[in-house]
């Protein structure tokens, strides 16, 4: 009888494919203020959170409240931060789409307004704003899509910091094991011509091969959905039909 595949147990959701608990501060959101006010706020300090890899501004504004944001190139401790339509265009500030100028590097950038902030948020991320248009804006992804946006919702001026992250190398495969384990992600992750038969429908063999077609139809059981799923072209490029 076959054995559960990885992508069967990790779907179970087991303590070896979550992220730990530990470690974690608060969520990285836009403090819950009023779209039409504009607040103060203070960077008390400059933290670092298990798992993520941009740093992050732990902010006190004017009303009291606390928020933990994604920290732009060239925020420091004690710096002076404001969020509202009416706070100037300046690197670290959060003001709605509408308000910024065409062509600024924004980050942190709101799907809806008032959401906290979803797009543009990993480390050396920046969106680019386009055009604005009746109440909408046009804004480019770091992916290099584009998108129209609610030009209420909010983005912070500047890059996210962090964006030399890749330039150290892990060295040992034990620093890349932390590194995903940090973020709850199993490896290493073994090939499926690798396994043994009862392990993996590509398993088993002489030698490492699938043995049959990888492709895969859409509603294939548990167990047999690996491989190319519903894939129109297989191949290099993708230009071999099926």
């Amino acid at each position: 009888m076959g054995k559960r595949i990885l992508v069967q147990r990790r779907g179970r959701g087991g303590s070896q494919f979550r992220a730990r608990k530990v470690g974690k501060i608060a969520p990285a959101r836009y403090p819950p203020l009023p779209l039409d006010e504009t607040h103060e706020g203070i960077v008390e300090d400059i933290v670092h959170e298990r798992g993520r890899q941009a740093p992050l501004a732990r902010v006190r504004f004017d009303d009291g409240s606390v928020a933990y944001l994604p920290a732009v190139v060239g925020l420091e401790k004690g710096a002076t931060i404001r969020i509202g339509p009416d706070a100037p265009v300046a690197n670290g500030n959060i003001l709605p789409l509408w308000r910024i100028p065409e062509g600024t590097l924004v980050s942190n950038v709101e799907r809806a307004a008032g959401d906290g902030g979803e797009l543009a948020r990993s480390p050396g991320a920046s969106a680019i704003v386009l055009t604005q248009s009746q109440g909408s804006v046009l804004v480019k992804l770091p992916s290099g899509d584009t998108l129209e946006l609610d030009g209420r919702a909010r983005a912070t001026i500047g890059v996210v910091a962090g964006g030399g992250k890749d330039e150290k190398p892990l060295l040992k495969a034990g620093n890349k094991w932390r590194l995903m384990r940090a973020k709850g992600r199993k490896y290493p992750l073994v090939r499926g011509v690798a396994m043994t038969t009862v392990y993996h429908p590509f398993g088993g063999g002489r030698h490492q091969h699938p043995g049959h077609p990888t492709t895969v139809s859409r509603n294939a059981p548990p167990g047999a959905k690996v491989g190319n799923i519903a894939a129109r072209k297989t191949g290099r490029g993708g230009g071999r039909h099926r």
